[in-house]
């Protein structure tokens, strides 16, 4: 009996159009998943959405994987804010930076709009870890003059606590990440004519980092606070470029290319990668679930991958078997740095730089879902680098990367969007 070939065709792409689909659904669940924030949130749902767009980027022939040109550079679409248009109070507003610098982009943009919507003066921010003591100036991490001129205009800044601050004078005010005018007139304004000086701390009911359908007078004051306003200190700053840079040395085989993988064993035990036995779904996955992701997606073995575990453990070994470049910030970061940045008490130096190495790599892939990724991407959109990748189990040999880009890059519906286009 003849064979149909128009059947046979229709056969295999019935099958193709399946695997796709179970990709997008396993992604879509990561961007999905609940994680448990401090500063008083519940649980949190990372929103995704399904992929829609394909295409955004093109293969490299010489090295499989992503190609490095982008070409998404987007610019500000807000316009600077006029200190002029608030009415100045005598009050000041006081905060802390705290979690890691995931949560600063955040703190910060919401202490900026609340003190400008009140005409009240900004005091800068300390920074503590999570560790009880771990507290540090906001110039051992961040440029403080960048910071203060680049809200000149816009909202007063103290670089110092003002000495008529006490614990008479001052109530402590939670307010949730994205904080809008309507929550400020009801919940904090009061507050803060009645004590004359408020002191507020974030809190996050949600990591969604979508854009919002509405805007408001405050968007472009976020937006200026998230992106415009933190830059690393010269030191910090220099030790970020040299590994990033000794990256890039390491990839000339590999079409320029690093991949930087946010990978944190304590944080995959906390979790527990377990894959759903009813949906096949998964909120983390592990070192050898990245390796054959990496290697299915046709990523050259000879590119080198960054992780920002901060030092080599056993359980990589699986990464490093198909990747052999792979590197931790102990075998990347210049050796006369260590002993301040790798080898101190507390890891808010770790995480600083974790943050801004994969802001900058060619690929980044994040094994864990959380505001570190959400705010990664929005980071890496401002810049132009679209070249996010959420893992997924690949049943099949091999699949397009483009297949497994970001909805926040496929749908346009990142913060970031809002702020630059």
């Amino acid at each position: 009996m003849g064979v149909d070939l128009r059947q046979v065709v229709a056969g295999i792409l019935t099958i193709t159009m399946f695997v796709m689909l179970g990709n997008m659904i396993k992604r879509d669940h990561f961007d999905s998943v609940e994680e448990k924030l401090p500063g008083g949130g519940g649980n949190v749902n990372l929103d995704g959405s399904e992929l829609e767009e394909q295409g955004l980027i093109s293969h490299s022939k010489k090295s499989g994987g992503l190609s490095m040109d982008d070409g998404h550079y987007l610019k500000p679409c807000w316009d600077k804010p006029n200190l002029d248009d608030v009415e100045s109070t005598e009050g000041f507003v006081t905060f802390s930076l705290t979690n890691g610098p995931e949560y600063h982009v955040s703190q910060i943009a919401d202490a900026v709009v609340v003190a400008r919507y009140l005409g009240a003066t900004l005091v800068l921010p300390d920074i503590r870890g999570t560790n009880p003591g771990d507290e540090r100036n906001f110039g051992d991490i961040y440029d403080v003059e960048n910071f203060v001129k680049s809200l000149d205009g816009v909202v007063k800044v103290a670089k110092d606590q003002p000495s008529e601050i006490s614990t008479r004078n001052i109530a402590v005010v939670k307010v949730p990440n994205r904080v809008t005018e309507d929550y400020i007139v009801e919940h904090v304004e009061p507050v803060y004519k009645q004590k004359g000086n408020i002191r507020l701390v974030t809190y996050f009911p949600s990591v969604n980092m979508r854009k919002s359908v509405k805007t408001s007078s405050t968007s472009s004051v976020a937006c200026l606070a998230m992106f415009g306003s933190l830059q690393l200190q010269p030191e910090i700053q220099e030790v970020v470029d040299s590994m990033v840079e000794r990256l890039r040395t390491l990839s000339r085989k590999s079409d320029g290319q690093f991949i930087a993988v946010d990978l944190r064993v304590d944080m995959l035990e906390k979790k527990g990668c377990h894959e759903n036995g009813d949906t096949g779904r998964k909120t983390c996955y592990s070192a050898q679930e990245l390796a054959e992701f990496l290697k299915k997606t046709g990523f050259d073995k000879d590119t080198p991958v960054y992780l920002t575990e901060s030092r080599w453990q056993s359980s990589l070994d699986a990464l490093k078997d198909l990747f052999p470049k792979t590197y931790t910030k102990e075998g990347i970061m210049p050796a006369d740095k260590k002993a301040t940045f790798l080898d101190s008490e507390g890891s808010e130096y770790e995480k600083v730089i974790d943050f801004h190495v994969c802001s900058q790599s060619d690929v980044f892939v994040p094994a864990i879902s959380g505001l570190f990724y959400s705010n990664v991407v929005g980071k890496r959109i401002a810049a132009g680098r679209i070249q996010t990748l959420v893992p997924a189990n690949i049943r099949g040999s091999s699949a397009s990367a483009s297949d497994f880009i970001t909805p926040y890059v496929t749908k346009k519906n990142h913060l970031a969007y809002s702020c630059f286009c």
